[in-house]
């Protein structure tokens, strides 16, 4: 017995299938290709990224809460593949089999009386101000305006975030 209409439910219920088949795949592809990257590398536009262990290829790195003095960095930009970063910023770059599978700029995200080590090989971590390791102290931050003129007397250098959103810091020796 033939029942009207089972065609064309068969094609749907295919129809269907196929599309979750496709969805199901497409997603697996993803967290594959997500299983992949570190926690730093996963971090997102505005996240807050601790320096553990600085090197010039393989830092040891770690996301935290933005408010933590250990946020040494602020995700500006991310990318799947190599980009230039504006001057103001660091290139974190993670690599996996000989490609890129994250690309971010970093903003330093300094916060106002918290002390850090400056290297040119390893970038900016947080360190206690007592610390031998201590390169400067951050005396003022202001945010919205980058102009090393808004730094008072007291204040023996500065760091400038010219691209958005814009950022003075300045400082000083870490030991007041």
């Amino acid at each position: 017995m033939k029942f009207p209409g089972a065609r064309l439910l068969a094609r749907i219920v295919l129809v269907l299938v196929a599309v979750a088949a496709v969805v199901v795949t497409l997603a697996g592809c993803s967290l594959v290709e997500d299983a992949s990257k570190s926690d730093t590398a996963k971090a997102a536009v505005g996240d807050c990224i601790n320096v553990i262990e600085g090197s010039a290829v393989d830092s040891k790195t770690e996301p935290v809460d933005c408010s933590s003095d250990k946020a040494v960095y602020k995700v500006a930009q991310s990318y799947d593949k190599k980009t230039e970063c504006a001057a103001d910023y660091t290139s974190y770059e993670e690599t996996l089999g000989g490609g890129t599978t994250a690309f971010l700029c970093l903003a330093p995200n300094f916060k106002e009386g918290s002390c850090y080590n400056e290297s040119r090989v390893s970038g900016y971590k947080h360190v206690d101000c007592g610390s031998s390791e201590a390169t400067f102290r951050v005396l003022k931050r202001i945010d919205g305006k980058a102009d090393e003129l808004l730094c008072g007397e007291d204040a023996t250098g500065f760091h400038l975030i010219e691209a958005d959103p814009k950022v003075t810091f300045c400082t000083g020796k870490p030991k007041a």
